[in-house]
């Protein structure tokens, strides 16, 4: 979106940005209200089985929109049209009514979860590329209005917090599925493979690491690592939002609305650590434990992302992908290295810190890499 616009359109261009950015707030919701309601219905054992859960099920997620939206947005040579995919959003309201029945059940919820956040990632993704904020709008609201009611629904020492969690992820299925003019476009094959491959491996660390602090910490650190995981993912909104906008064109009004966001979330965030809200949302698990520390550790590696997030973009719109999947390969061994590192000393903030340095690391990597790309396109 250029600057040159008269005021009055970039001003409308700029809100329209901001609520569907803050509707993003409604695909993180998710994964911390998971926690919060499971923390109430079930075991430790089974809590930290679900923490693990909904790490797993964000990778896949991640995945799912590698293929559904990414490797489009990324195919340089078509349209770059997507739409939601009517057999997911089918496959996500099903898994919705067959949890909705076994509500009790962690088993199943661990199974449904990797589906739940797929369809939810991939919806919103949809949403935010195609510009269908008015239709975003509403499958944000009813996706957190079932996260809100679950929540309460846990806190007043019911048994059945999920049904109305799931019941909104199926209603905003519902609302992300209306037809669109538009077909998608058919992405180029190798184009597809390597976002694939790049997403994948770059998505794989959490949970992975997720794992190793359930096997060598216990499963209350591994709870904890999820939910400040999930809780620094407020931060991501923006991110996701800037790198979605940006993978269709460069707009310095969307950099400057999700820089703005950014520095809103995290204000937030201290001001709930500060009130004590999340050792009420999270139960014993955060309230027993250091948290402010680690939190402000993850902030800090959340909100770093902002610098990869501009360059990384940029090659994705070269069509650089080759190049992006041995950056991302490299960029991930070495976030899996500090991490592990961080892991040895059997405290989640050294393992922050080792993924907040490899940020920094691969944001001279990325910027590196655009610059020396650019150059040669200019040559060319």
């Amino acid at each position: 979106m250029s600057l040159s616009l008269p005021p009055q359109i970039r001003l409308r261009g700029a809100a329209m940005s901001l609520i569907t950015l803050l509707g993003g707030v409604s695909l993180a919701v998710i994964p911390a209200a998971t926690v919060a309601i499971s923390a109430r219905q079930f075991n430790l054992h089974e809590q930290g089985a679900i923490a693990v859960a909904v790490m797993f099920a964000t990778f896949v997620g991640q995945v799912t929109f590698a293929v559904v939206v990414e490797s489009r947005l990324s195919s340089a040579a078509t349209a770059r049209r997507v739409t939601f995919p009517l057999w997911l959003a089918a496959l996500s309201v099903l898994t919705a009514i067959i949890v909705g029945f076994n509500s009790s059940n962690a088993v199943a919820l661990c199974v449904a979860l990797p589906i739940l956040l797929a369809s939810l990632e991939v919806g919103r993704g949809v949403s935010v590329a195609e510009r269908l904020d008015t239709r975003e709008i509403w499958a944000s609201v009813l996706v957190g209005s079932g996260a809100l009611a679950g929540v309460l629904v846990a806190f007043s020492a019911q048994t059945w917090g999920m049904i109305p969690l799931v019941a909104g992820i199926a209603a905003a299925t519902c609302v992300r599925s209306l037809p669109v003019s538009h077909q998608p476009s058919r992405p180029d094959p190798a184009v597809m493979g390597w976002v694939v491959a790049d997403t994948s491996i770059t998505g794989v660390i959490y949970p992975l690491l997720n794992v190793m602090i359930l096997a060598f910490i216990g499963p209350a650190q591994a709870i904890i690592f999820t939910a400040i995981s999930t809780v620094s993912g407020l931060l991501a909104i923006p991110l996701n939002f800037l790198r979605l906008r940006l993978l269709k064109e460069h707009s310095r009004l969307d950099i400057g609305v999700s820089g703005l966001a950014l520095l809103g979330a995290i204000v937030a965030l201290g001001i709930l650590e500060a009130t004590g809200t999340f050792g009420f949302i999270f139960g014993s698990a955060w309230s027993l434990s250091d948290t402010a520390l680690p939190l402000a550790v993850a902030c800090a590696w959340r909100a770093t992302s902002i610098l990869t997030t501009i360059p990384f973009a940029a090659l994705r719109r070269m069509g650089a992908v080759r190049l992006l999947t041995g950056l991302r390969a490299i960029v991930a061994a070495i976030t899996f290295a500090l991490a592990g590192l961080g892991l040895v000393t059997q405290n989640i903030i050294w393992v922050f810190a080792g993924m907040l340095v490899a940020e920094l690391i691969s944001a001279v990597i990325y910027e590196g890499a655009r610059r020396s790309r650019t150059t040669l396109v200019i040559k060319d």
